[in-house]
């Protein structure tokens, strides 16, 4: 324990007295784990937000969407969900406590929408009352879609925040816009979702779903997509085997051909932007940290001028009965608390590198470094200082004691 201590001892005069070049030396290592922290936590933000989107759909749900293997497309073959399907699943599956399809222009176009002068690009969507109810959506102002709405094909609408914004409506509920020479008329202001991926998520506008198929022939035919909220207490996984057994049916697949549909809930897809995430963290932050090993490199080479400048110090330690244990570990300390310390620099840096980036692009979810990237860094920085300081101080451990006295 007293070796160790003095070992410390001595590494921290070492690297006082050598100041500068111990800063030099440490930047390396820290620009690496600044690098990296700072990645972490801007991924790791991405991935949270991404999560809270999918939460706002509620655990107890299921998304339905027709889904083409890209050979299929290929030859043509596009495979669709129809209001056949969605008749078929409202009417013939228990557990269900509220259904909404969804209706969206032909490749998720962007509609031209008019109000006076003013001239906005919306993502429209038809869909029903219960809308509201599965996807967790709140009012800002006015009333939602009505079944009765639905019924009568009135031309109403609901419009996003941004869309509302962009239309220039400062009084919106009663307006009247026009789309595709259709007037509608504005019944809802939806609640601001914000951004993601500096995307706006409230530049669309809902329109009864009915509506919306009777206003342009193409749209009759147009794929839909189902999203399904599961009655309390009722079992999701028997829920979703009733569906698929009847879409299969509903779309003559025979035993052994694969769904032309997917089924999911918020947790899977949620799940499969984790993976993603998680993936893209890992490559980036490995390719980032290469500058870890250059920061090694650093250590090594100052380590071994250390040992050339101290070559008598150790040819008298060694005559006072310095064992080369205690040799090689005060070299060991010295190029481990060089690196640890560039970390520490480093994982601060990042800290802040990490949240100026993200207040310097409001698009961007905000940082969120976790307590394993923290422990990661410090631990990966002292290992590359112990891993690249093993070669200096075996250097200076093996030192003949009369040979380094000599030495001038």
């Amino acid at each position: 324990m007293f070796a160790t201590v003095e070992g410390a001892r001595s590494a921290w005069e070492s690297i006082v007295a050598h100041a500068l070049r111990s800063f030099l030396t440490t930047l390396g290592i820290a620009i690496g784990v600044a690098s990296v922290v700072a990645v972490i936590g801007l991924m790791q933000g991405m991935q949270a937000s991404i999560a809270a989107q999918f939460e706002g759909l509620g655990g107890n749900s299921l998304s339905i969407a027709a889904f083409t293997p890209v050979e299929d497309r290929l030859k043509g073959k596009v495979a669709r969900l129809t209001p056949d399907d969605l008749d078929r699943i409202a009417e013939r599956v228990d557990g269900i406590a509220s259904i909404t399809p969804l209706l969206s222009l032909p490749l998720q176009a962007m509609a031209e929408m008019r109000h006076g002068t003013q001239v906005a690009f919306a993502a429209i969507q038809g869909t029903t009352h219960t809308y509201q109810q599965v996807y967790n959506a709140y009012v800002q102002s006015g009333r939602f879609l009505s079944p009765t709405d639905d019924q009568r094909r009135r031309r109403v609408c609901v419009l996003g925040e941004k869309t509302r914004e962009n239309l220039g409506l400062e009084d919106p509920i009663g307006a009247y816009v026009e789309m595709g020479g259709e007037w509608l008329k504005v019944v809802r202001i939806m609640e601001s979702r914000g951004e993601l991926f500096g995307i706006s998520q409230d530049d669309y506008a809902l329109l009864p779903y009915s509506t919306l198929r009777s206003m342009n022939d193409p749209l009759a035919d147009t794929d839909i997509a189902i999203q399904v909220a599961i009655a309390e207490g009722a079992d999701r996984t028997a829920v979703k085997a009733r569906i698929t057994q009847l879409l299969r049916h509903g779309h003559g697949l025979q035993p052994g051909e694969p769904d032309d549909f997917d089924i999911q809930s918020p947790e899977q897809i949620s799940a499969a932007f984790g993976q993603i995430g998680t993936a893209l963290t890992a490559v980036v932050a490995s390719i980032v940290g290469i500058s870890l090993v250059v920061g090694g490199i650093g250590i090594m080479n100052i380590m071994l001028v250390s040992v050339v400048e101290r070559t008598r110090e150790i040819g008298i330690l060694k005559a006072l009965g310095a064992t080369r244990r205690q040799i090689l570990m005060q070299f060991l300390i010295e190029a481990l608390a060089l690196a640890v310390l560039g970390g520490a620099v480093g994982l601060a840096v990042g800290f802040g590198l990490a949240a100026a980036v993200t207040a310097l692009v409001p698009s961007l979810p905000p940082a969120a470094v976790p307590l394993w990237a923290v422990a990661l860094s410090l631990g990966f920085s002292g290992l590359v200082g112990v891993a690249f300081g093993i070669l200096p101080a075996s250097q200076a451990a093996n030192l003949h004691p009369i040979e380094a006295l000599r030495y001038e």
